[in-house]
């Protein structure tokens, strides 16, 4: 049974040929006796009890239980009702009498607990060997660290051993073991999936994370998972969007070469460079940005409000067992002592002023990329100087949950050494579906194979169709385009990408005169009309709206023909409103226009003034 592919849609697959979940689970089983690792799980369900929890299904079926049959692990900070919890301290240990929110939800699509997993000790740290029990061994190179704090959910991911793995994320911890063990990392919103059950580190920052072999596995988990929890105060209501077809080009914001932090990996370096250059290849328009401030922001997480957070959320425990506590995590834990109240009001004042001034740097973009780490270190490196090369490793991770941003950690190939190179794409709060989108093409163009099992990857999944869900098709014609201007004005309003396509052919496009942005002019004409590029978007009733309110003239909304010939509202101009513009659709489309204006061309006709 070594052969079964563990990604969710080939694992169905088995099961839809007549492979039952018996199976499956002597080959999970099979392949924690092959791993030979000790520190990868705290506690492991008996084979009966998963054999017993198998038998509830029922017959196959993925469309009432989208996750049937699918083994997966829970980091040890994440209730399991009938296993310990420890937080990675056997002095903590409880037995919970009722499944963590994100669990329960996960149980109830079908997906089966096969144990608990060792973590970084209450979830403090990056490395993964802040632990008691033995070190988990990174999947892809032994003599590196594993990655933390979740570092036995991802290396049981990487290995094969289970289809997706939950951990949590305060500081990167859902995206660092990722990186470390060639697979995704899901950080989601915070706030998206509950953290009711969840012992915390840092209650108003926490998110669970999902570690999954391929992005369409980690999205698929998070869609089940994601649902305001009134059992948790820090939830809330995140529109879960699928999976559709990406917009064709993306701004993405990239740290200026001057602000890189790679601590002299000449390596990661270059691996870096490789995927931006794989980004540019797939669409993206790469737009360097000072990062001076994430990186003040970053380094406010380990300052007052939030080390006091972190004792906060294990005070009582603390002031009776300290000794019990692994030494690391009980110097930094501990350090909170030293702190006031006006430190970390301090600290949060810090916060709010950088949240100020990077509103606009954040919004100026579509989305955000970095690399995962900025270097790897070997495990004797780390227990030889456990906090700065942990320090080091949350260079491009620690600011994210402080400024409200949701973010996905992806393969992208191996560096020059061999060892794996990993970004994160990050867009603000909300957005988790476009880093997801763009993610699943990265991963695709990498041709890595899945984690550390050799399985090639799947084939993409088609794309997400829409559905008849009450919202309306909107066409954009200039600069609401992808990648242009006005584009962020869609996606402050939650609209969803459709497609690009072309009008029927009988439309005329004209750059206007007098526009501080630079805008083109659509209008219908009888004769010598032509098929012009555009982009169908999506909006709900109350978005479509507040965004037609906020047209100004000589532009406003009407009905466009399609060369399907369907029908869609979109921007059309007013006749009257092309006094002096100059009739560009011989370009075929406002891009490119657009890309031509920036290289002589022959001489434009202006439309003359009436």
């Amino acid at each position: 049974m070594s052969d079964i592919h563990f990604d969710i849609g080939r694992l169905h697959s088995t099961y839809r040929a007549g492979t039952g979940v018996a199976e499956v689970i002597d080959t999970v089983y099979a392949r924690i006796k092959v791993a030979d690792d000790p520190g990868i799980f705290i506690h492991l369900a008996p084979k009966e009890d998963l054999l017993a929890a198998a038998e509830t299904l029922g017959p196959f079926d993925p469309v009432a239980k989208p996750l049937w049959g699918i083994p997966f692990a829970v980091k040890d900070n994440i209730d399991v009702a009938g296993m310990p919890t420890t937080a990675a301290c056997a002095e903590y240990t409880y037995w919970p009498e009722k499944d963590a929110t994100v669990v329960s939800r996960l149980k109830a699509a079908g997906a089966l607990v096969i144990g608990k997993t060792n973590l970084d000790q209450f979830a403090t740290g990056l490395v993964g060997v802040r632990t008691p029990w033995p070190i988990p061994r990174n999947a892809i190179d032994e003599a590196l660290v594993p990655g933390g704090s979740s570092s036995g959910s991802a290396v049981s991911t990487a290995r094969g051993i289970v289809s997706f793995a939950l951990g949590t994320d305060t500081a990167g911890s859902g995206r660092i073991p990722a990186g470390l063990n060639n697979i995704v990392g899901l950080k989601p919103t915070v706030g998206a999936l509950s953290a009711a059950g969840v012992v915390p580190a840092c209650r108003t920052l926490d998110c669970v994370s999902v570690f999954a072999l391929t992005v369409d596995d980690a999205y698929r988990v998070f869609s089940v998972a994601a649902a305001r929890d009134a059992a948790d105060p820090y939830s809330r209501d995140v529109a879960v969007q699928p999976l559709a077809m990406r917009p064709p080009v993306l701004s993405l914001g990239i740290p200026a070469k001057t602000d890189l932090k790679f601590f002299g990996d000449a390596a990661m370096q270059a691996g870096f460079e490789a995927a931006l250059a794989m980004l540019s290849r797939l669409g993206c328009r790469l737009v360097e940005i000072p990062f001076g401030d994430f990186y003040a922001t970053a380094n406010l997480l380990y300052e007052g409000a939030w080390v006091a957070e972190r004792y906060a959320a294990i005070r009582d425990f603390m002031e009776t067992n300290e000794a019990a506590m692994h030494p690391v995590t009980r110097k930094i834990i501990g350090g909170a002592r030293n702190l006031s109240a006006a430190d970390a009001f301090r600290g949060l004042y810090a916060l709010q002023a950088y949240k100020a001034k990077l509103a606009s740097v954040i919004a100026s973009v579509d989305l955000f990329c970095v690399p995962t780490a900025p270097t790897h270190y070997t495990t004797s490196a780390v227990l030889a100087d456990p906090v700065e090369t942990n320090s080091r490793l949350g260079t491009y991770t620690n600011f994210v949950n402080l400024l409200d941003m949701c973010g996905i950690a992806v393969p992208t190939g191996r560096r020059d050494d061999g060892l794996p190179m990993s970004v994160t794409l990050l867009a603000p709060a909300g957005r988790d579906a476009l880093t997801a989108m763009l993610a699943r093409d990265l991963h695709a163009a990498s041709g890595l194979p899945l984690g550390a099992t050799g399985w090639p990857q799947p084939g993409l999944q088609p794309a997400a169709q829409p559905t008849n869900d009450g919202m309306i098709d909107l066409v954009v014609v200039g600069a609401h385009l992808s990648g242009m201007p006005l584009n962020g004005q869609l996606n402050q309003l939650g609209a969803q990408f459709l497609r690009a396509t072309r009008t029927a052919a009988a439309y005329k496009l004209y750059a206007l005169a007098g526009q501080l942005v630079p805008k083109p002019g659509l209008i219908r004409v009888a004769d010598g009309g032509m098929a012009i590029e555009v982009e169908v978007w999506r909006l709900c009733a109350d978005a479509f709206g507040r965004f037609v309110a906020a047209i100004p003239p000589p532009l406003g909304i009407g009905t466009i023909e399609l060369d399907d010939g369907t029908l869609a509202k979109g921007f059309l101009a007013e006749t009257a409103g092309l006094s002096a513009a100059t009739d560009i659709s011989a370009y075929g489309g406002w891009r490119s226009f657009v890309a031509s204006a920036r290289e002589p061309r022959h001489r434009l006709e202006s439309v003359p003034s009436s």
